[in-house]
């Protein structure tokens, strides 16, 4: 798995690429909770992740809870079928504001609209 953050104006962009599972949530969680938390808007990238386990749904969660205690906009972008599938069945597509693409996404942050 690999994180690459950056930020373009004053939102933070997390591109996520590979799978999230038990071996490889603890460290997204150690990489991206410090950069939602950083008060900026965030759009998390999952377009290059394929898979993602009960262990990175987690991750997602704690996200959740920590950019929405802090009022921080947040948008997912790029989810695959199967992503969005698991996280239909489990509600979290409730949670979040997914874009289906990162142009989408920014504007989303950049001026809140239905994507």
């Amino acid at each position: 798995m690999e994180i690459n953050i950056s930020t373009v104006d004053t939102l933070k962009i997390i591109e996520v690429s590979g799978d999230i599972d038990a071996s490889t949530a603890p460290t997204a969680q150690q990489e991206i909770l410090p950069a939602a938390q950083e008060g900026s808007p965030v759009l998390l990238d999952l377009t290059h992740v394929a898979y993602m386990s009960s262990a990175g749904l987690r991750v997602l969660l704690s996200i959740y809870r920590q950019v929405t205690a802090k009022k921080i906009p947040f948008v997912l972008v790029g989810l695959s079928e199967e992503l969005q599938d698991t996280m239909s069945v489990t509600g979290f597509l409730d949670f979040f504001t997914i874009c289906e693409t990162r142009e989408a996404g920014l504007a989303q942050l950049q001026n809140p609209v239905p994507c």
